[in-house]
């Protein structure tokens, strides 16, 4: 006689339909994604959704009669459902790896051992869509976070040293300004330089297209040929397959890692330098970013608070503003959001209580 599936308990049930209305919830976030892109990405994602909805099965058939009570699923999944089909973003994207990587399949012994496998997978293929976006954005992103955490930062401390010498407000608030301007130029043309200079490195760096089509007619041997493609890297197998085929001996596909079509792919591959970002884009986004992050710490002043309640305003303003940016930089990285607020804030305040107590000690030697 078939012995019969024990009842499952309250808290059980509970914690399944908990887990269903995650599942719907991560699967409707993935088909929101899919709306937003095209080709490739698009059907990763819808990949994604269908095997969410195999999980759903799964806890449909142990609630049996008891799945039809619904629950609401978390708030973190709400909130991506929103963000996905608002915004779409690589900040959804990231989002979604981390809550991949938090899955409590492989420590429930209700899911199953391939459903904990599939959440690891999923957090890898989530990982890869979510590393494309961060490719794009990376290097006015680098720009942007590094100048406004500068800005907030070098400000403050620069508020907080010249306050704490007892001037007058006026001076305080002329000194945040004059840093304000001279940190965003400054962090600009620095970006500027540095950005333009490593694309020219690549660039320098970068095969020409010298032996694509005119190397049947140079001046030289296949031998001389080979080593072009040795310093580049290859074997010497396949540095000679490359030479033969460029001076016009074969023109078979052999080795398909090496052909003509493969060169072209490299160099195209290489023209954008995603990852880096343009010159002017990072040196307008830590400008811009600079700015409004130097400008919290002069608020109060600007607004005619004067003294130890505008640095202390000033300080709790810059506080929630480093709090922000380091979580929005722990997002994007599929990092704890919270670890990283609190990382920035602890550096943040930390270099300012320095200048502060710098300031307190010339105020007092001037006096």
């Amino acid at each position: 006689m078939p012995q019969l599936a024990p009842t499952p308990t309250p808290a059980q049930i509970k914690r399944w339909r908990q887990y269903l209305a995650d599942e719907i919830a991560e699967g409707a976030v993935y088909r929101e994604l899919a709306n937003n892109r095209t080709g490739e990405e698009r059907l990763i994602l819808l990949g994604l959704a269908e095997a969410e909805t195999r999980h759903e099965e799964h806890w449909r058939g142990l609630l049996g009669e008891n799945a039809a009570k619904t629950t609401a699923p978390s708030l973190r999944r709400t909130m991506l459902r929103f963000l996905a089909r608002h915004f779409g973003s690589v900040f959804v994207l990231a989002l979604a790896q981390r809550a991949e990587g938090n899955s409590p399949y492989a420590a429930d012994t209700d899911a199953t051992r391939q459903m904990a496998a599939d959440e690891l997978v999923h957090e890898e293929v989530v990982r890869g869509l979510a590393t494309r976006g961060r490719n794009r954005l990376s290097g006015n992103f680098r720009a942007a976070v590094f100048g406004a955490n500068d800005g907030l930062v070098s400000n403050l401390a620069l508020v907080m040293g010249i306050g704490a010498t007892g001037v007058a407000t006026s001076m305080v608030l002329f000194s945040g300004i004059a840093g304000l301007l001279a940190g965003a130029l400054s962090m600009a043309a620095g970006e500027y330089v540095s950005v333009r200079s490593q694309r020219e490195l690549l660039d320098a760096s970068k095969p020409t297209e010298v032996t694509l089509a005119a190397a049947p007619d140079l001046d030289l041997d296949a031998n001389e040929l080979v080593l072009v493609y040795k310093a580049r890297g290859m074997s010497d197998e396949d540095a000679a397959h490359r030479a033969a085929e460029r001076m016009g001996m074969y023109s078979c596909d052999c080795n398909p890692s090496t052909s003509l079509r493969s060169e072209l792919a490299e160099i195209a591959d290489t023209e954008e330098h995603e990852e880096i970002g343009s010159a002017m884009g990072a040196a307008s986004a830590s400008f811009c970013f600079f700015a409004s992050g130097a400008v919290i710490p002069i608020l109060p002043f600007i607004f005619g608070m004067s003294g130890t309640p505008a640095i202390l305003l000033s300080a709790a303003l810059v506080g929630i503003a480093l709090l922000v940016t380091g979580g929005v930089v722990g997002l994007l990285s599929g990092a704890s959001p919270t670890k990283r607020g609190l990382r920035q804030l602890a550096i943040g305040l930390g270099a300012a209580a320095v200048t502060y107590v710098l300031g307190l000690f010339f105020g007092t030697s001037v006096a």
